[in-house]
């Protein structure tokens, strides 16, 4: 499923227009993209929880030449199902 055909399934499901179902999903993602760069953790009883996990520095490897380099530290979005996810599938 594709952005577009989720938003016909809102629209359709929730009984809104294709534009208003848009807005919804842009605002969501939009939200919680803020909440991740603020650090905090976005949690959704049933559904899962979205939270920002750190990887420390470390060395790679070059896959053309073999050399070593040194890859940065960062931070990545981190998804968690919760229970009722889970025991969806």
């Amino acid at each position: 499923m594709n952005k577009s055909e989720l938003i016909d399934a809102i629209a359709k499901g929730a009984g809104l227009t294709k534009v208003q179902a848009k807005e919804a999903i842009d605002c969501y993602h939009e939200t919680v993209g803020k909440e991740l760069k603020k650090g905090n953790s976005v949690d959704i009883a049933g559904f899962g929880s979205f939270s920002v996990a750190a990887r420390a520095a470390r060395t790679g490897r070059n896959p053309q030449t073999g050399a070593p380099l040194q890859i940065k530290a960062s931070k990545a979005p981190k998804f968690k199902p919760g229970k009722g996810l889970r025991d969806a599938l």
